[in-house]
């Protein structure tokens, strides 16, 4: 359902984890283990996601360390619409089992 309002896939994905996981911290080989997609792709996404304040960056070493700006004014929000997203998604599954 996300895929309607977010149409980058791998953005779709980051903000999923970050808005599930709050407290989450990774960089972008980490992230792209976790969520199987290209470093590229991830790191331009974490760069937009950054500009845009939902992620902050702190450098450790020479790594960019990326976790969610609990002060984000639409955090409850994406939170909110992540997780009926995923209900929505695990009823339509449901349903296509009992249907088929």
């Amino acid at each position: 359902m996300l895929d309607v309002f977010i149409t980058s896939r791998v953005r779709r994905k980051i903000l999923v984890v970050f808005a599930k996981y709050p407290d989450f911290k990774t960089h972008t080989r980490g992230l792209s283990k976790l969520i199987k997609e290209d470093p590229g792709n991830i790191q331009r996404e974490l760069a937009r996601l950054e500009k845009g304040k939902f992620l902050i960056m702190t450098r450790k070493g020479n790594t960019n360390v990326y976790q969610t700006n609990k002060q984000f004014p639409l955090l409850k929000e994406l939170q909110s619409m992540v997780i009926k997203s995923q209900q929505m998604s695990s009823q339509k599954g449901q349903q296509s089992k009992t249907i088929g």
